[in-house]
């Protein structure tokens, strides 16, 4: 497996998938060829079935700024490696074409070739082992804790950039606390987070801390869905989770931003696991790889803060991908926005409660969470492409049918 670094990118929503990866795809293309007098984009699959609403274009016109670029759309292809391909082409004087280039967006702003992938040609494996029962059986034999496996593979410098993408994810909330705005789009959602803060404080103490998480997960969720700065953890879809229940730790249990940072580091290795075992991206396995994804890295670092010994940190992740599986994306009218926003917030409730009821238990189960990671990789296989982000299907279905009634 690669660094834990790639699960946490910092950048700009409203989707890693559909905004980050094709901006950083236009970008590299610019660089092969920055005499260009013009550029060609032809989106594939999903990326063109909900890329207006994730703002695609305006990604990938952006980086290829200021070349006159022209987007093509072609939802009713759909390419065997992955449904999110992107076909790139650059053009010289009398529109002599001097070059192409077929990628694909794989979930989490991480770029793919397909099945000759030379991307990752430079990229150094940091991690030998890759299936959880293989690391916990190392970490066994070796005394460590998961936190430490990281630190042991990943060097000490690790805690100088989980620093980072910690006071990013703070920010995140903080501002998105602050804007109580109509997010863009056609919907006209109203963000809640603001008034969500502002009534929690009312609560008794047993309902204020699920009140507040709440809010923290809005807060991030809705700066994504404006296009704000936050952390992929693992994808911009899914970034309200993991920074909520942190949030929530630090501020209302007293954890101190060192502890935070080891949790970050346990919450990495398992998002990195199941990107390499399945998937995170909810244009190949549904919402499923995303926020199910997100709400296992925020039940293992809860789980771990409170004491957790590796197998209940174990118990907590197999839970918490459980009773995700079969999550479908279908955002209505192609935005990251309805059932998006809320979802970041029940699975950030969510990881806690499974978090607590791994740490009831000795951490004995019968699923393991390597068998449910495979499990959640066959259940997104299965899923119609209706259900895997392209608004065809589902709630984005039902609400275009009530909308022609009007």
């Amino acid at each position: 497996m690669d660094s834990i670094k790639g699960i946490y990118k910092i950048g700009y929503g409203p989707s890693s998938s559909h905004t980050m990866g094709p901006n950083r795809a236009a970008e590299t293309f610019k660089q092969k060829y920055p005499e260009a007098f013009a550029y060609r984009a032809t989106l594939y699959g999903s990326l063109a079935a909900t890329g207006k609403g994730h703002m695609t274009d305006d990604a990938i016109k952006l980086a290829l700024q200021p070349t006159p670029t022209e987007i093509v759309w072609r939802a009713d292809i759909v390419p065997a490696f992955h449904t999110n391909g992107m076909l790139f082409e650059a053009f010289g004087q009398h529109q002599v074409k001097l070059g192409e280039w077929m990628v694909y967006s794989i979930g989490g702003g991480y770029l793919s070739e397909g099945e000759h992938d030379t991307l990752g040609a430079g990229i150094r494996l940091v991690y030998d082992l890759k299936r959880l029962g293989e690391i916990q059986s190392f970490i066994e034999r070796e005394g460590l804790s998961f936190w430490e496996y990281v630190e042991w593979h990943e060097g000490k410098d690790i805690w100088d950039f989980l620093a980072i993408i910690w006071d990013q994810m703070q920010q995140s909330i903080q501002d998105g606390l602050q804007n109580d705005k109509v997010l863009p789009g056609n919907l006209h959602v109203r963000s809640k987070a603001k008034q969500y803060h502002v009534r929690a404080s009312s609560y008794k103490p047993s309902l204020q801390g699920r009140a507040l998480v709440t809010a923290y997960a809005l807060a991030v969720a809705e700066q994504n869905a404006r296009g704000g700065k936050v952390v992929t953890a693992p994808t911009c879809g899914s970034c309200g989770v993991v920074p909520a229940v942190l949030y929530h730790m630090k501020k209302n249990h007293g954890f101190s931003d060192h502890d935070i940072m080891k949790a970050l580091a346990t919450a990495g290795l398992f998002g990195n696991i199941i990107k390499t075992n399945a998937s995170i991206s909810g244009a190949e396995v549904g919402c499923q790889g995303e926020i199910g994804s997100a709400c296992v890295m925020a039940a293992v670092a809860v789980n771990q803060l409170f004491g957790g010994s590796p197998q209940q940190i174990e118990c907590a992740a197999e839970m918490a991908m459980e009773h995700n599986l079969g999550l479908t994306c279908d955002p209505v009218c192609g935005l990251v926005q309805i059932p998006c926003i809320e979802r970041n917030s029940m699975a950030a409730l969510r990881a806690l409660d499974v978090s607590f009821y791994a740490l009831l238990s000795d951490g004995k189960h019968i699923i393991s969470f390597d068998k449910v990671v495979d499990t959640m990789k066959r259940t997104g296989k299965d899923l119609p492409s209706l259900y895997k982000e392209t608004s065809l299907g589902g709630l984005a279905l039902k609400m275009d049918d009530d909308a022609k009634t009007i």
